[in-house]
């Protein structure tokens, strides 16, 4: 079976290659982990975000960025394309944000093809039926404001069994280009995402998949990041999906409930909703976390279904235009 870790690292090596180009530093660090800063104290850059959102994938999707990407004839923004023909394992087995790294002062949520060496969570992997028992290495993404140390490096080579020297950590913050870019490629991955927790739908008859989404302008306000962000898939997110259905599949009710409309909280910017929620995830209707507009294509029977649709005007307010 494929390694994510394997197949991402090709792309790694890329971005080693290319750093002062792609406006990065790579940082040896004392035991030997490899850290990749995509924004932290660096500017990062659009073919950066691309790469890294490559890698949160598992180096199994095509990622391009669009200039623009239009949403309505009065409002575009540049915009994450993705396509992917291993949908469940690209995104939910290696882009979900699944392992919260917490080592000393340092906090992280964690994405990419390490979790599928650790599975983190155990029960995605055993949703999707995969593990990566092929790789010798471990490439995590972290989303955090500060780099990882010695100890961090560490904590991800025990938990995913490999040497120290073999642990690459890529970092951006939510306040960054390459941080916005990478949240906005998650297009894809938040409608399986929703399909296996909120609706109970089997991902891996999702045979092939896209996606696109603007990308969020920036905001030092990390909070403030978070929301617009998030906002950018939930509002502005376009997906494709291509089912294998089984007879008691039913497509047009999977079809209706994905979107983000589809949610009870659906109506306000993400931050406004995560503050009514005294900024706590758990107290939110994990169904909101879905793109704006859903195409299913039953490959089975040949019928399409189209729900959601694109919010301009939320979009406009969550970016304060």
């Amino acid at each position: 079976m494929v390694s994510v870790n394997i197949e991402a690292k090709k792309t790694v090596d890329e971005m080693i290659k290319r750093a002062d180009e792609l406006n990065i530093a790579i940082e040896k660090l004392s035991n030997g982990a490899t850290i990749l800063d995509c924004g932290v104290n660096v500017d990062g850059s659009f073919k950066a975000g691309e790469l890294y959102t490559k890698v949160c994938l598992g180096g199994l999707a095509d990622v391009g960025i669009s200039i623009p990407g239009d949403l309505s004839e009065k409002f575009a923004l540049p915009s994450v394309k993705i396509k992917t023909d291993s949908p469940s394992i690209s995104t939910l087995g290696s882009q979900k944000a699944g392992w919260s790294v917490a080592v000393g002062d340092f906090f992280a949520l964690g994405s990419g093809p390490a979790r599928a060496i650790a599975k983190k969570p155990a029960e995605t992997y055993e949703e999707i039926d995969y593990e990566d028992t092929e790789a010798d290495l471990a490439i995590l993404t972290l989303e955090a404001d500060v780099l990882p140390n010695e100890e961090v490096a560490q904590y991800v080579a025990d938990e995913c069994n490999v040497k120290v020297e073999d642990v690459y950590l890529l970092v951006a913050p939510t306040s960054s280009l390459v941080g916005s870019i990478q949240i906005s490629g998650r297009v894809v991955e938040n409608g399986t995402y929703k399909m296996m927790e909120a609706i109970g739908f089997d991902v891996r008859k999702v045979k092939h998949a896209a996606g696109i989404a603007p990308i969020a302008p920036i905001d030092p306000d990390g909070l403030k990041a978070m929301g617009k962000t998030n906002d950018a898939v939930l509002f502005g997110g376009r997906t494709y999906y291509y089912v294998e259905s089984a007879d008691d599949d039913d497509i047009a009710d999977v079809a209706s409930q994905l979107p983000s409309s589809a949610a009870d909280g659906y109506g306000k910017p993400f931050f406004d909703v995560f503050k009514e929620a005294e900024f706590d995830f758990y107290k939110i209707d994990k169904g909101m976390f879905a793109p704006a507009e859903v195409v299913i294509n039953d490959m089975t029977t040949g019928k399409i279904y189209k729900e959601g649709y694109v919010n301009v005007d939320l979009l406009k307010k969550s970016f304060g235009l």
